[in-house]
């Protein structure tokens, strides 16, 4: 069990919300509009958790380091921002493990590498997003996961200590920030793995395979 845990952190993407439906259509979009067949989501869906830099290695099998890498993310986000919940919805689930929290008495917030300009408004048009007690981007501080700044300063606006919240997240870069940070760490198998393999190697506090499973391990009052 995660004893004296008063909070829950969660990351976005791959663990609260399943977005590749509209990532996907971000990233063939700009095939479509050169001219080329979309792939589909299911191709992209693996490597969502990976942002643009993921999303355009399967639309054009292009690095960062390649020249027209910077014009292409930027295209990408502004086809992504024009439709950020067409299709994105929390996994199934997250609704009732939410409720289960403030049945709990429990307090939660997410904690996401996702720029401001993306979360704040899906955020805002998910409801049930909208109940987070705070809310971390990837620019709200100085630096992204997998440094601990982040969910430091989740901590701070919350009011806890470390030893008071649990950190959970699909990749292994939320495992290693939750750690820095010195909270307890859940890895969510149910996420966007990509070429993660078994998580069981990320050595987080707890695996779950979806997002009722974290019931299991929370205190029951």
């Amino acid at each position: 069990m995660l004893r004296h845990i008063k909070a829950v952190l969660f990351d976005l993407d791959g663990t609260l919300i399943d977005s590749a439906p509209d990532l996907a259509a971000a990233a063939d979009r700009l095939r479509m509009d050169r001219g080329l067949p979309g792939l589909g989501p299911s191709l992209y869906r693996p490597h969502t958790g990976t942002g643009a830099r993921g999303m355009l290695k399967i639309a054009f099998q292009i690095q960062p380091e390649h020249p027209e890498f910077i014009d292409l993310r930027e295209e990408f986000f502004r086809n992504y921002e024009s439709n950020l919940v067409v299709h994105t919805r929390p996994f199934e689930g997250v609704k009732e493990l939410i409720g289960s929290l403030d049945e709990l008495s429990l307090a939660w917030g997410i904690v996401t590498n996702k720029s401001a300009r993306f979360t704040d408004p899906i955020v805002k048009q998910i409801p049930l997003l909208s109940q987070a007690k705070t809310v971390i981007s990837g620019d709200t501080t100085p630096h992204a996961k997998p440094h601990p700044e982040p969910i430091l300063e989740a901590l701070r606006r919350m009011n806890l200590s470390p030893d008071e919240c649990v950190y959970i997240g699909d990749d292994e870069r939320d495992i290693v920030a939750g750690k820095a940070a010195g909270v307890k760490t859940v890895a969510a198998g149910y996420g966007y793995l990509g070429d993660a393999g078994d998580i069981d190697r990320w050595g987080a506090d707890v695996n779950i395979y979806s997002p009722l499973d974290l019931l299991k391990w929370l205190p029951k009052t």
